[in-house]
């Protein structure tokens, strides 16, 4: 088999792949996950974690009354509930493909070209992420649906989030090369997969928001970033990045109940305190040296004295 037939026959099993995604697909990923949604979930797992095979599901939870957005690794049994910042999803070369040629996949890039796409149906040895609204407590207490917001990407490419619709047809639900923030919408008590595309290797970092209102009138966000590691680098590399989001230094206010809302950041601005200590510090040298020169100075003489005012008589 000559090289040409060989892309050839990639490129259509890429576009078979994408296309496979046909609505009865859609409907079974959307289904709820074994035992999701049922279960009391346990206390939210410790340690920094690589995850690179197998199912995960990103969504908003109530830790201890607390809502926040985690991943839930089903890698595990039971499954665990991570903090985003102790988990790096690790998108192998085994998903890298080729652009295929069909126009309906443009926005992918030029056909041929190489992309690393985690697909909306799993495949064996590619990480197969989803997001879902059926912890437990978010199920029950969540009026109608979860909006999801992504604020920032940063990564050496680009970032495309899209569902394959009827027939196979794209629908782009986060694209990071267009303006941000960009939103959706998860019915509360659903599982949904993707296909999450990257066009180079390299650490992604995407800054996400869940927000819901509780059939109680409350409101609650979270604001989180999720860690993408992209071909053959070292994993581990992405846990010392930082996004934007994390590098804020004072905790956004929701608009809703005026309270700090949940993020990634330190609680409180800490530059502002060594500011205030700086400015002391380089008022007390002004004045220290005012009085200095002041004290410097040689009193005038009663001889001086008279002088000046006798000169001032005439």
């Amino acid at each position: 088999m000559n090289t040409t037939t060989m892309r050839t026959g990639a490129r259509a099993s890429v576009l078979a792949l994408l296309v496979a995604c046909t609505p009865a697909l859609s409907a079974a990923a959307e289904s709820p996950a074994p035992g999701a949604g049922a279960e009391a979930m346990p206390d939210t797992g410790t340690g920094r974690t690589v995850i690179a095979d197998g199912h995960v599901d990103i969504g908003p939870r109530f830790d201890h009354g607390r809502w926040t957005v985690q991943i839930r690794d089903d890698t595990t049994k039971p499954a665990t509930w991570r903090e985003t910042a102790d988990v790096v999803l690790h998108v192998k070369d085994t998903a890298k493909i080729e652009v295929p040629e069909s126009k309906e996949f443009g926005f992918l890039g030029t056909p041929g070209d190489p992309v690393w796409l985690l697909p909306q149906v799993q495949q064996a040895g590619v990480l197969w992420p989803g997001w879902n609204s059926q912890e437990p407590e978010v199920a029950a207490s969540v009026d109608r649906e979860v909006n999801w917001r992504l604020t920032s990407v940063k990564g050496p490419g680009d970032f495309v989030l899209f569902l394959n619709g009827s027939f196979g047809t794209p629908k782009i639900l986060f694209d990071g090369r267009k303006e941000l923030p960009q939103e959706t919408g998860i019915e509360v008590n659903s599982h949904v997969h993707g296909n999450w595309a990257f066009t180079e290797p390299g650490t992604y970092l995407l800054d996400v928001r869940m927000s819901a209102k509780t059939k109680d009138g409350k409101s609650h966000r979270s604001e989180r970033t999720l860690r993408f590691s992209v071909g053959p680098q070292d994993p581990r590399r992405a846990f010392v990045a930082k996004s934007p989001a994390e590098k804020r230094t004072t905790p956004p206010i929701d608009a809703d109940t005026a309270e700090p809302s949940d993020t990634n950041g330190p609680a409180a601005p800490l530059w502002w305190g060594a500011g205030v200590a700086a400015a002391v510090v380089a008022v007390a040298a002004t004045l220290t040296w005012r009085r200095g020169r002041n004290r410097g100075r040689t009193a005038p003489s009663r001889a001086e004295n008279a002088a000046r005012e006798e000169g001032e008589g005439q």
